[in-house]
């Protein structure tokens, strides 16, 4: 197409067809880049608050009667409106398309606990053991030792944690004040199904010292992600949990060299302190 400028006059200067973009404008639409020449991503910010819940978990599984005391407690109800309606307003690939900004993670972890009185709970999951398929509550496993808690649901989400606890389990697995514990977390009905098919798989897997703490779990923990700081469920997430259940620091997605270095360091704090607690 050529366009005409004045009477018989054709000039050669060729026109973009209508709805027609360039290669560079195609690319910022579908992938949200701002080209060579735009701006940078934003660096994530440092996690900002304790993570975990209020109240002290107890060792069992949800029954009717707690379900219904929830439904007539007013405070709990609108908190998970308030819940509903904000995952309403994402959409089916929400999570998915995270993973492509800083592959999905949305905080760094502290290079320092966070202090036993600011910090929270981590709540009651119960799981089968992959070693005797037994039922177990990670509120009873975690007392009066030293945990690191992987949350796994993706392959994607197993490379992440190993990133993190790698030289602390090396370091410290041999302590009779440490353990690390796996939740293989399924909450899709037909995943967990699909999962429970495949744990002679998954046992093969693992290292056999590590099957009494790895746990396969379909619970529903859509009202305690938030709280959890679970915010992607594509990635893997890591926390460190003392002997009273609280939460002393967290990482998520792909781990930092500083902040592999930071779960080894305050796991040795914790676990010094608590063989000098058991001393005394």
């Amino acid at each position: 197409m050529f366009a005409l400028l004045g009477a018989g006059c054709r000039c050669r200067v060729p026109l973009r067809a209508f709805g027609q973009r360039s290669a560079a404008q195609r690319w910022r639409s579908t992938s949200g880049g701002q080209g060579a020449s735009g701006p940078a991503e934003a660096p994530l910010p440092l996690l900002q608050r304790p993570l975990g819940v209020t109240e002290r978990p107890q060792a069992h599984t949800k029954s009717w009667e707690d379900t219904r005391k929830e439904l007539v407690d007013e405070e709990t109800r609108l908190r998970q409106r308030e819940h509903l309606l904000k995952e309403a307003s994402k959409g089916y690939f929400t999570d998915l398309n995270a993973t492509r900004r800083h592959g999905g993670k949305s905080w760094i972890a502290p290079n320092v606990m966070i202090r036993e009185d600011k910090a929270l709970y981590f709540p009651n999951v119960t799981g089968s053991r992959l070693d005797t398929r037994e039922q177990a509550h990670t509120t009873d496993m975690c007392q009066r030792r030293v945990s690191v808690i992987a949350m796994l649901s993706t392959r994607m989400s197993e490379v992440h944690v190993k990133g993190f606890v790698a030289p602390t389990n090396a370091r410290y697995l041999s302590s009779p004040r440490y353990q690390y514990i796996q939740i293989n977390l399924q909450e899709n009905l037909l995943k967990s199904w699909l999962v429970s098919l495949f744990l002679a798989s998954i046992a093969r897997s693992v290292p056999r010292e590590l099957h009494p703490t790895y746990l396969v779990s379909s619970q529903n923990m859509e009202y305690v992600r938030e709280a959890l700081g679970m915010t992607n469920k594509h990635v893997g997430y890591v926390y460190l949990v003392d002997e009273n259940l609280k939460v002393r620091w967290a990482g998520c997605a792909d781990a930092k060299v500083e902040e592999t270095r930071a779960l080894e360091q305050c796991a040795g704090v914790l676990i010094n302190r608590l063989e000098k607690k058991n001393k005394s």
